[in-house]
C-alpha cells in the first residue's frame, strides 16, 4: 500500500514538472532564429524602369536573426534568385535595337530590423504581441555568374515586412525588399543585352543609372537559443 502511494506521488511530480517546463519554455524568450524563405524576384533597370513585379522569377534561400529586443533585430540572408528583363513591351526605343536576358544572381546581406511593436508570444503582462509589421535596411552583396562577364557589386537593402509568431517557437514573416546595386552590368547577358550596359551614353555615379532587384518573399523561421533571465525578486 505504501509503495502504491509512493509511486502516485512520484508520478504526480513528474507530471507536475513536465507542465512546468512546457509552462517556461512557452514563457522563454530566444536569441536566434533560423529558417528559409521562397518567393519571386523582379529586376529593375535600363529594361524596366518602374514597373513593379514585372518579368518575375524564382527566388529561395536561407535566413537568421538575431532579436536584440522586442523591437530590434539583426537579420541576415543567403538567397539565389532569377531575374530577366526585355525592351520589347516598353515604350523607350534604343539605338541599338531591341534586347532582353536572363540570369541568376546570388545575394548575401544583412539588414537591421525596427518592429513598429514589441514582439512575442503576445503574453499581456509583457506588452509584446504575435503581429507586428517593421521595416528594415542594411548592406549586402550581389553576384552574378554566366552567361557574361562575372558581376560582383554592392547593394543597399531596403524592406517593409509583416511578421506574426504563429507558436511559442515558430516565426512566418512576409517581405517586399528592394536592393539597390552599384552596378550597371546586370542586364548584360549575351549578344543582344550589352546594349543594356549605358544605352545613351550617359555617365553614372554612385547609385544613379544603376540597375537594382526586389524580393517579395515568405519566410518561416524557428526560435534557438533561449535568453535565461535572472529574478531578482
Amino acid at each position: 500500500m505504501r509503495n502504491a502511494i509512493s509511486n502516485k506521488l512520484l508520478l504526480l511530480c513528474v507530471a507536475l514538472l513536465c507542465t512546468a517546463s512546457a509552462l517556461h519554455a512557452d514563457d522563454l524568450e530566444y536569441r536566434f532564429e533560423v529558417g528559409g524563405m521562397l518567393g519571386g524576384s523582379s529586376y529593375y533597370g535600363d529594361a524596366n524602369y518602374s514597373s513593379l513585379l514585372k518579368g518575375t522569377g524564382f527566388m529561395g534561400g536561407f535566413v537568421g536573426r538575431y532579436n536584440i529586443n522586442p523591437r530590434m533585430a539583426v537579420k541576415a540572408n543567403l538567397a539565389i534568385a532569377n531575374i530577366s528583363g526585355s525592351t520589347a513591351d516598353g515604350d523607350n526605343r534604343f539605338p541599338g535595337g531591341e534586347a532582353e536576358f536572363s540570369r541568376a544572381i546570388y545575394d548575401l546581406g544583412a539588414q537591421f530590423e525596427c518592429n513598429f511593436f514589441a514582439y512575442g508570444s503576445g503574453a499581456s503582462y509583457k506588452g509584446t504581441r504575435r503581429l507586428v509589421p517593421y521595416i528594415s535596411a542594411g548592406l549586402g552583396f550581389t553576384f552574378a555568374p554566366e552567361p557574361a562577364e562575372n558581376v560582383f557589386t554592392v547593394n543597399i537593402p531596403v524592406g517593409v515586412g509583416v511578421k506574426y509568431k504563429f507558436a511559442p517557437r515558430w516565426n512566418v514573416g512576409c517581405e517586399l525588399s528592394f536592393r539597390f546595386t552599384a552596378s550597371d552590368k546586370l542586364d548584360v547577358t549575351n549578344e543582344t543585352a550589352p546594349i543594356l550596359n549605358d544605352p545613351y551614353g550617359i555617365k553614372s555615379s554612385g547609385l544613379k543609372n544603376k540597375d537594382s532587384y526586389s524580393f517579395l518573399s515568405i519566410s518561416v523561421t524557428y526560435d534557438i537559443s533561449p535568453k535565461y533571465r535572472r529574478c531578482n525578486n
